[in-house]
């Protein structure tokens, strides 16, 4: 499935990058100097309601200054896929369209950005809900390593593609491929408008205390609360569950941790999970990089210049 007509569709400013890199605050910041702009999330965690504080959603008020989508869609028990999200993207650009905005696509789920921004057709195929419990029981049982060997005999070019350390997507490929087979991913169609991918990066050792600075800070809100009570409503074992902070948080309610190795292990979590985004973002082409930290007047100045070679949304 892929993005529709151009006549639908408003001009696209992406912005891309490792978590805790500033993606959210530049994107207000553009929204704000455009002054007719809408956001869209691009986080495969903040879809669903209640999971505020651990996936760092986007505050109320920020949300009341400038429209968002992407956000609170389902509970954390429903099934989500990206061709649910990409159907949910695609009514949000075409509500923004028709209200003369620019589209502003943030987050740092790489296959949510892809499908939406460079128009990767995807379909519901290659789902197998018995397969895939079975598949997270193997998980359980004999772990990461067995599942990647499998992959790599069964499916060597998905698993050529396939971040092999992310169990998530290894079930995800093993699920796909025994249904698909090898078969390569399809080409993309692009996105019908204009578009800017604009992608922040932090200084190696800055980055590391930012993601620090994050975890403490999400403690800090009420981050143990919120799992809490997540826990008591849904139980533990969902997929939406396998954010960052939230195995930590229960560790702590079960005594397992203290807060302080709490927020050192939810922080080295996020440390290897930016690490993973650098490197799908390096895959990415014609992203024009910035430095977070001060990248908010680089970066209007390049989405000034990008909306003055079309027609103005307003």
């Amino acid at each position: 499935m892929a993005v529709s007509t151009p006549e639908a569709r408003p001009p696209l400013i992406v912005i891309c990058g490792a978590t805790a890199t500033g993606k959210t605050g530049l994107s207000l910041a553009i929204a704000d100097a455009l002054g007719h702009a809408q956001i869209i999330s691009a986080d495969s965690r903040q879809v669903y309601r209640g999971m505020d504080i651990g996936t760092a959603k986007v505050m109320a008020a920020e949300r009341a200054r400038v429209p968002h989508h992407g956000l609170d869609l389902v509970d954390p028990d429903a099934a989500f896929t990206v061709a649910d999200y990409v159907r949910h993207a695609d009514a949000a650009l075409s509500q923004i369209a028709a209200a003369g905005d620019t589209a502003i696509l943030v987050g740092g789920t790489g296959l949510y950005l892809r499908a939406v921004a460079r128009g990767i057709p995807v379909t519901e195929t290659g789902h197998d809900a018995t397969y895939r419990a079975e598949l997270e029981r193997r998980l359980t049982g004999e772990g990461l390593p067995a599942l990647v060997s499998d992959l790599r005999r069964t499916a060597p070019g998905v698993a050529s593609r396939t971040d092999l350390a992310n169990p998530r997507r290894v079930i995800r490929a093993l699920e796909r491929t025994s249904i698909t087979g090898d078969a390569s991913p399809p080409a993309p169609v692009g996105y019908p408008g204009p578009v800017l991918w604009l992608g922040l990066s932090v200084e190696p050792v800055a980055h590391r205390a930012a993601i620090l600075a994050r975890a403490r800070q999400q403690f800090a809100d009420g981050l143990i609360d919120e799992a809490r009570a997540l826990r008591e409503r849904y139980g533990s074992h969902h997929r939406a569950f396998s954010a960052v902070g939230y195995h930590e948080a229960w560790a702590v309610l079960d005594g397992q941790m203290t807060i302080d190795a709490a927020i050192a292990a939810d922080a080295q979590r996020n440390w290897a999970y930016a690490r993973r985004q650098r490197t799908w973002f390096r895959s990415e082409p014609d992203i024009f990089p910035l430095v977070g930290g001060d990248a908010t007047a680089e970066a209007t100045v390049l989405v000034r210049e990008r909306l003055a070679t079309i027609k103005a949304p307003r």
